[in-house]
């Protein structure tokens, strides 16, 4: 009696032990054990001879690869929420199956976006270095190492799905006032829940805020949603936490208006061209203008576990010949 062949299921990036001995035992599934970022031509030779992918956000799959004619690709099982690094619409064409893992990492982000809306005004960063580099402190003193306090400022946030609410309620808590834009309003009881203040001008919101939270996703209508001219109408004093993408911001003007003192600073976990980083802001950094992090907002290890249950559903419903509960379609972007 012959034995059914297992799928062919190509992971592009190290997994947690558990998800990869789950893999294992369901699919042959060829790992990246030493987690060494592929090649665009391994990640070629992978659509070409996989049944299934699974890819994260540091891996482009463009139209070029899945027009490819030896396209063997039947499913696209990314490992994270955002696809923007899928080229779904190209995918959905060729009859190739897109998911991602929704809903699994809100809090965790939530968490980080608010971990930097306080370091920021408070300068966390700034005062941990002074006891890890070797710097010279000589105590308390009544006038050093003052920052701001964030209770009833004006907090802004840009994108008011799961993680934009998430933020709400943890910024809420601390006092902030809760204002928003998003493509449309959330329901009445959400806003009155929350407390916040609904702006169909995302300009009018930019030139009135203290601190501005980017939590929309990335998208071709959301790249350089704060272009050159939204950035010139912020604050002086105000500031900008972004851990949604890098590409939502016009990052070298960013840059340059921090410089010239025309936006108070930023607290960023994303860059427009990660893993490259700008080395004027790394200068911003050490100046204490910017507080930055290696895109780690979504970093627990619950999380990464449950993003990788939710690959392993997403790809068994679909064996089964069943819809995946994750699916995504060029009309949801």
């Amino acid at each position: 009696m012959s034995v059914k062949k297992k799928p062919l299921v190509v992971v592009t990036r190290k997994l947690p032990d558990s998800i990869e001995t789950r893999m294992r035992e369901l699919f042959d599934a060829r790992l990246n054990l030493d987690d060494t970022p592929m090649t665009p031509e391994q990640i070629a030779d992978a659509v070409r001879t996989a049944d299934v992918l699974v890819p994260t956000v540091t891996d482009m799959i463009g139209e070029a690869l899945l027009k490819d004619p030896e396209c063997k690709l039947r499913m696209i099982a990314n490992f994270g929420n955002g696809v923007d690094n899928i080229d779904v619409t190209s995918a959905h064409a060729r009859g190739i199956t897109v998911t991602n893992t929704p809903k699994v990492l809100t809090e965790d982000t939530a968490d980080m976006t608010m971990a930097l809306i306080l370091a920021v005004p408070r300068r966390l960063i700034e005062g941990a270095t002074i006891l890890t580099e070797g710097k010279n402190w000589e105590g308390w003193s009544p006038t050093w190492m003052l920052g701001h306090r964030i209770g009833g400022k004006r907090l802004g946030i840009v994108g008011m799905g799961r993680i934009g609410q998430a933020v709400a309620r943890r910024a809420r808590a601390f006092g902030l006032q809760i204002h928003y834009h998003n493509r449309r309003p959330v329901a009445p009881v959400i806003a009155e829940e929350l407390g916040a203040t609904y702006w169909e001008s995302l300009d009018q919101m930019l030139a009135r805020m203290d601190i501005i939270s980017v939590n929309c996703p990335h998208t071709p209508a959301t790249y350089h949603l704060l272009s050159a001219r939204r950035l010139k109408l912020i604050r002086k004093d105000a500031y900008i936490v972004n851990t949604a993408r890098g590409g939502v911001i016009d990052e070298d003007t960013l840059i340059k208006l921090i410089e010239a003192g025309d936006i108070g600073g930023a607290g960023l976990d994303v860059y427009e061209h990660e893993p490259a980083i700008n080395p004027k802001l790394v200068r911003l950094a050490k100046a204490g203008k910017v507080t930055l992090l290696p895109h780690m907002g979504s970093a627990t290890i619950e999380g990464r576990v449950e993003m990788g249950e939710k690959v392993i559903i997403n790809i068994r419903t679909f064996l089964d010949n069943h819809k995946p509960p994750d699916r995504v379609l060029p009309s949801m972007l």
